[in-house]
């Protein structure tokens, strides 16, 4: 104890020696032709000696600067960098009190063709035309960090604690690395497994589509593209990291990833295998693969035991998870102005999970409440194969190609007993199964895209082909009895097996032509067609005692449905593009032939429809300064039915709800808004960030159920408008610093409204929900030995309900977390993780609140090449996954089992080779 309170002593003695050690250092930028201030360029002090950033800031709108930093008794140089003019340097021996530099000029670089940076002179930042771009090595990182550690330095990005990154709150939907993906465009992978110490420069951008890309037009998107670059002498180059452990009670874990680097040739592969519910390719300097190390696991989805990269999905079903994954990265430049990049992955998955659940469905006259107990196993198989070849046929054109491969088996098994009671806990009926399925789904896509520019600037034509095939079969086999106590309705016995096929082909593409009417302003035509056919056909067969063999065919599960759909959009619209204002507007008319097919029963049923509806898309950038930004977004969507909520065909598959489509139901009709402003201030470090979304219904296709006596559904379709789903809220983040203090603070809120209306019973309801969700998130560094960051979120949620017998539904989620790293002693790591959750209403029977508490311990020897780590999850043997949700026509409680404590010993080996030679052990820490 009074070893703490000298450690606290101390921390506050620092606090005020640094304090008193503070300077300021302040002036102004202008162009020295024009006298006009230059917003957003760099100033940076670095050190005389190695070069070394010690601090920086940006000037604002007025061209002012202003830099708050420590004493400074070594010669300094201070630098002045703008894009297109010429670096202003000059040499200070000392800066040991504040001092104001006035006025300073910038002289324009007349002789730049394209910027020429010398990399010992690189700014810490550069904010160029639409790109944003940070120069790695002026940042804060601790040896062995990944790029996800180094993304968390930067100012105006954010890493949440389930894994979103936004920057000036604009999430990042991609991440490349030199400008290519690294696996896949989403980067989960390259976050979690490159080291920071190979990355030259992070640039953000906005993200574009394909099409986008190579016609230069601006992003119709309001998410954000990270690029990493990589060091020059680092791209050529071996490098490996190789993990392994073993704990109690039998877990394990394991991964390996191996990169070869040379230009624009790049290798990886990647391999994992483990027990823990992990992805296996995190790069965790303090908990490695552990699931939920950081008590929300990285990339896994907690609710159905899954993880994923971009479209691909790894591991699955809830409970405990044994996975195996292999993957390979390859890319490179064939030939002259010919590149190409792919990846392959094969995953398998095994998981088995024990459920409980207590259900409400919400009834005009009276709840009907559902109590289940299930036990199941999963297991999975997939092989994933993606390609990207681009190939610029001259200066003027170019064609991209994009197919890709899937080949996927699911065995899923379970086993389950449920019943159900009315409002006066009298028992309504009573369902025992047993059930396996065995699926098994090819699929190929293609994507071609053909531009070609003219010498006119803004005229291009663009043609565009996909295609999209997919083969589905499953095997199903069912036992079960169901019991119906309260009407005639005879008891449902089964043994029999389901055949299904699916077959879905799809082809669509578009011909895009643009002609400039001036500079910025462009106007587009262009047709977009769509050709979709689709089937499912199932069969199911009884068990017959006499043959004993499942050959009695059984008409009322089985049927046939089909669906052919022509589409062509004639659009058109206009662009424009200029230094402040990206605006683009398209519309146009669709015209659809849907034509149907069933065969049911005997029965052979075509529907038909024709459909013509409008189409129009909007969005707008506004720039109101380097800093804030405006954007919004509005489209009016039109869907269609399917083949099941038109066709009057029974589904009978689940004895306690049958399914019967309505050829009366029309399109689905919605107004699509959502408007975003942003503002990040680089000289303070601080932003924020408001926004908007909603999607309104001018008519939209629900169920309505019928409730029999004994509990038993029916359910069909029907349309309804006026349903909203909206959300809203904003953030505000700053960071601050002080010598070796770091202090990052972010507050936001997120509060969701939404109407949704219904039938049951025959009966019209309505369901208004509200959730508002307030959080705080802190952290704290102390130079190269301490990092503690606590945050809290709480979320209260409220549904009113008209035409129900009861009135209204809440519920409170608190969480609590505060996760500390200690590096000291030198090759010492020590990471602690706890967090709390509590949650007010769920169901009695159901645990409300729980604490988990991970912890470890790592040292690093033989030149930091090898590191031994001792982990314990769950250390107060506390943790469980009960949760509740709240939806317009029920309340769901349910639980799932989860790991438990255990204690893991591992080993981890790393090899770094770059152009020919060992990475020599160094540690690289700067200021920032």
């Amino acid at each position: 104890m009074p070893k703490s309170y000298f450690s606290l002593l101390l921390l506050c003695f620092n606090c005020v020696v640094f304090s008193q050690n503070s300077i300021a250092i302040k002036g102004k930028i202008l162009e020295k032709n024009t006298q006009v201030p230059l917003e957003s360029a760099t100033v940076y002090l670095s050190s005389v000696i190695d070069s070394t950033v010690i601090d920086y800031t940006i000037t604002d709108k007025n061209g002012a600067f202003l830099i708050k930093t420590k004493k400074i008794t070594k010669p300094v140089f201070l630098k002045i960098s703008y894009i297109g003019y010429q670096t202003y340097k000059q040499e200070l021996k000392s800066i040991t009190e504040d001092r104001d530099f006035g006025v300073l000029h910038l002289d324009e670089n007349s002789n730049v063709l394209g910027e020429v940076v010398v990399k010992s002179e690189a700014p810490p930042i550069r904010i160029k035309k639409d790109t944003l771009e940070f120069n790695a090595s002026s940042f804060k990182v601790r040896p062995d960090s990944n790029v996800e550690t180094l993304l968390k330095q930067l100012p105006g990005v954010e890493v949440s604690t389930d894994g979103k990154i936004t920057v000036n709150g604009k999430e990042v939907n991609q991440v490349l690395v030199n400008g290519k993906p690294f696996f896949d465009k989403d980067g989960k992978i390259a976050l979690q497994s490159l080291p920071s110490d190979i990355i030259n420069k992070v640039q953000i951008s906005d993200t574009k589509t394909k099409k986008e890309e190579i016609t230069k037009q601006a992003s119709s998107s309001d998410k954000a593209s990270i690029n990493l670059t990589i060091d020059e002498d680092k791209n050529k180059g071996f490098f490996g990291k190789f993990m392994g452990g073993y704990g109690t009670d039998d877990r394990y874990e394991s991964s390996a990833l191996i990169n070869y680097f040379k230009n624009k040739r790049k290798i990886s592969v990647l391999a994992s295998s483990n027990n823990i519910n992990s992805t296996g390719f995190s790069m965790d300097e303090v908990f490695d693969n552990m699931g939920g190390g950081r008590n929300v696991s990285y990339y896994f989805n907690h609710d159905d035991g899954s993880y994923g990269i971009g479209n691909l999905r790894f591991g699955g079903g809830k409970g405990i998870i044994q996975s195996n994954m292999l993957g390979a990265n390859y890319a490179d430049e064939w030939f002259k102005n010919f590149e190409s990049n792919g990846s392959y992955f094969f995953s398998n998955s095994h998981s088995n999970n024990t459920n409980r659940t207590k259900l409400i469905n919400l009834l005009p006259t009276g709840n009907l409440t559902t109590t289940s107990n299930s036990k199941n196993n999963e297991d999975r198989y997939g092989h994933n194969l993606n390609f990207n070849f681009e190939f610029k046929i001259d200066s003027t054109a170019s064609l991209v190609v994009t197919p890709k491969f899937l080949k996927a088996s699911n065995k899923y098994g379970v086993t389950s007993s449920q019943n159900a009671v009315d409002e006066n806990n009298q028992l309504l009926n009573e369902n025992t199964s047993n059930s396996f399925d065995e699926t098994d789904k090819t699929s190929f896509g293609n994507s071609i895209n053909y531009n070609k520019s003219f010498k006119k600037a803004g005229r291009y034509i663009n043609v565009m082909v996909e295609n999209e095939n997919e083969n589905e079969l499953a095997n199903s086999s069912n036992q079960s009895i169901s019991k119906f106590y309260q009407n005639a309705t005879p008891d449902d016995v089964r043994d029999q097996i389901l055949k299904n096929r699916n077959i879905k082909d799809v082809y669509d593409g578009e011909v895009e032509y643009a002609e400039p009417l001036r500079d910025s302003v462009n106007v587009i035509l262009g047709t977009y067609w769509r050709r979709e056919k689709s089937s499912e056909n199932r069969k199911t067969f009884d068990f017959d005692a006499a043959t004993q063999s499942y050959s009695d065919d059984n008409p009322e599960l089985s049927y046939y449905l089909f669906t052919n759909i022509k589409m062509i959009t004639p659009k058109a619209g206009f662009a424009i593009n200029k230094k402040k204002i990206n605006f683009n507007f398209t519309g146009g008319t669709t015209i659809v032939q849907q034509d149907n097919l069933s065969e049911y029963l005997g029965n052979t049923i075509i529907l038909n429809k024709k459909y013509v509806f409008p189409f129009a898309t909007a969005y707008g950038n506004f720039k109101l300064g380097k800093s804030k930004s405006i954007w919004i977004n509005y489209s009016y969507d039109v869907n269609m039915p399917t083949a099941k909520q038109l066709l009057p065909v029974e589904n009978l598959a689940d004895p306690l709800n049958t399914f019967v489509g309505n050829p009366n139901v029309d399109l689905i009709k919605s107004h699509s808004i959502y408007g975003r402003f942003s503002d990040y201030d680089y000289a303070t470090r601080s932003g924020y960030s408001l926004f908007y979304s909603a999607d309104i219904y001018e008519n939209q296709i629900v169920s309505s159920t019928i409730f029999d006596a004994s509990g038993k559904r029916t359910t069909t379709y029907q349309n309804v408008s006026g349903n909203i789903d909206s959300w809203f809220g904003g953030n505000w983040n700053k960071s601050y610093k002080k010598d070796a203090h770091v202090f990052k603070v972010g507050v936001g809120c997120n509060m969701n409204y939404s109407v949704s209306k219904g039938f049951t019973n025959g009966e019209t309801f309505e369901a208004n929900a509200k959730q508002i969700t307030p959080r705080l998130n802190f952290t704290y560094e102390y130079g190269e030995l301490l990092t503690i960051n606590p945050s809290y979120s709480v979320a209260f949620s409220k549904t009113d309900y008209s035409n129900y017998i009861i009135k209204s539904s809440s519920n409170v989620l608190h969480r609590f977390n505060i996760q500390t790293t200690t590096y000291w002693p030198k090759k010492w790591v020590f990471g602690n993780d706890f967090g709390y959750t509590y949650n007010s209403r769920i169901a009695d029977g159901f645990k409300k609140d729980f604490y988990l508490w991970n912890s470890s311990l790592a040292y690093s020897f033989f030149d930091k090449k090898i590191t031994a780590k001792v982990k314990v999850y769950d250390l107060l043997n506390q943790n469980q996954s009960a949760t509740r949700t709240i939806t317009p026509t029920m309340i769901r409680d349910e639980e799932n089992v989860v790991l438990k404590r255990y204690l893991m010993f591992s080993l981890t080996y790393k090899i770094e080779k770059f152009a020919g030679k060992e990475k020599p052990s160094r540690d690289r820490f700067r200021m920032f």
